[in-house]
């Protein structure tokens, strides 16, 4: 299993992390509070934690190319709710 982790510097990050739980709902199974979400891909999970001053976003899949695939896919959807101070910072470890 591949996993990913990024720390986002922002003050927004509850706000964020509850707008693009929000939006994957709709298709996806999604498990959010204002604080923690959990959003269910068909190969990947991606989870989500708010602190004060940044968004930890944690992506794990079974396949590499699937992981790359949901980085870029969590980042582009972020920085569309975060346009006002996109793009945002994220150092993918």
């Amino acid at each position: 299993m591949a996993q990913s982790l990024a720390r986002v510097p922002t003050a927004h990050g509850s706000r964020y992390l509850q707008q693009l739980c929000k939006h994957w709902s709709h298709k996806l199974e999604v498990v959010f509070t204002p604080a923690e979400g959990t959003v269910r891909f068909d190969a990947a999970v991606a989870t989500m934690r708010a602190e004060p001053e940044a968004l930890v976003v944690a992506i794990t899949a079974d396949d590499p190319a699937v992981l790359e695939r949901m980085k870029t896919v969590v980042s582009t959807h972020l920085d569309r709710f975060a346009f006002k101070e996109a793009p945002l910072g994220f150092d993918w470890s």
